[in-house]
């Protein structure tokens, strides 16, 4: 019989929630059940809530509600009904932010919502006003970091703020197009504006708290709203510098999984440094009949995720 895991936590992605008739994406050919999604997240946090061994936290990985509340004036609304589900379950939910979340609401204004989970003087530095990445340790020799892969991005920024500026000319430089959403003829399709990346501040950031891991023989999750591996997504959907996040991660012995949303059909992948890098299923193209969410167990040498509906079963190994 297989020993107790030592923790397990909820996962969950792309809720997209909008009191909204079905609709269908950007390609007019996946189907959207907006008002659904809703249900689907009850389905979860009552999984959740009965495990026989408590959860000990959820990770919520962006795209809560969808963009279509910003135009029908419903935001707060939205996500008011979002977090109150969420709310039913007795452990933390930590939230990363998403496009979806920026058409919404400013990052100013983010920060006085109940996405807002970094705790209090969680970061210091150059990152504590500016940036949502954190991490804490929910057991012995384990860490979980949660990166802000909107920190350059022209979305939920002021235009006239530094940040701002410094991501437009980023993403010009990169997308020569009229819209700025379009991946047409770019030799780097990351390069969109529903996309963002990582600023310098935060990758150094990240380096050390990784240095730290590795000092401690700690292991590490890593997770944040967008993927950062071309295996474990389309290149469509990855953050803008993907590959200097990777670059930092690479350099440590201590990241064993990577966790994303954004990429609504999910991926996965094992890296040439035996990092897994998951990709989940989003719930918004999930059919009512069926969900989209899972339970992670995990141990000293692997993780086994459960996956409830679309989101497949699999086991791990560090």
């Amino acid at each position: 019989m297989e020993a107790a895991p030592l923790f397990s936590f909820g996962v969950i992605t792309d809720i997209h929630y909008a009191d909204a008739e079905d609709g269908y994406d950007f390609s007019g050919y996946r189907r959207r059940y907006y008002r659904q999604s809703l249900n689907l997240l009850q389905n979860a946090v009552e999984a959740w809530a009965t495990e026989t061994v408590p959860l000990t936290f959820v990770l919520q990985l962006g795209d809560s509600i969808d963009g279509l509340n910003a135009r029908s004036g419903e935001a707060e609304g939205a996500l008011e009904q979002v977090l109150a589900a969420l709310g039913q379950l007795s452990v933390p939910v930590h939230h990363a932010w998403g496009n979806h979340e920026f058409y919404n609401f400013s990052r100013a204004r983010l920060v006085h919502t109940g996405l807002n989970s970094r705790p209090a003087g969680a970061v210091a530095g150059p990152l504590a006003r500016d940036c949502q990445a954190y991490h804490f340790s929910p057991a012995a020799q384990f860490r979980v970091v949660v990166l802000d892969a909107y920190d350059l991005s022209i979305l939920g920024r002021e235009p006239d703020s530094p940040r701002y500026q410094e991501s437009l000319r980023l993403l010009r430089e990169k997308n020569s197009n009229d819209n700025l959403n379009s991946p047409a003829g770019l030799k780097e399709p990351q390069f969109v504006e529903f996309n963002g990346g990582f600023s310098q501040g935060q990758l150094d950031w990240f380096n050390e708290v990784l240095k730290f891991s590795d000092e401690t023989q700690e292991k590490v999750i890593v997770m944040g709203h967008l993927p950062i591996h071309p295996d474990a997504s389309d290149r469509v959907c990855l953050a803008w510098n993907y590959e200097d996040a990777l670059a930092v991660i690479h350099s440590h012995r201590c990241v064993v999984c990577f966790l994303a949303g954004h990429l609504h059909d999910g991926g996965y992948c094992l890296d040439s440094h035996r990092v897994h890098h998951l990709t989940l299923e989003g719930v918004i193209e999930t059919p009512p009949e069926s969900n989209a969410f899972g339970i992670i167990y995990v141990y000293e040498d692997k993780m086994i995720l459960k996956g409830g509906g679309r989101i497949s079963d699999r086991v791990m190994h560090f």
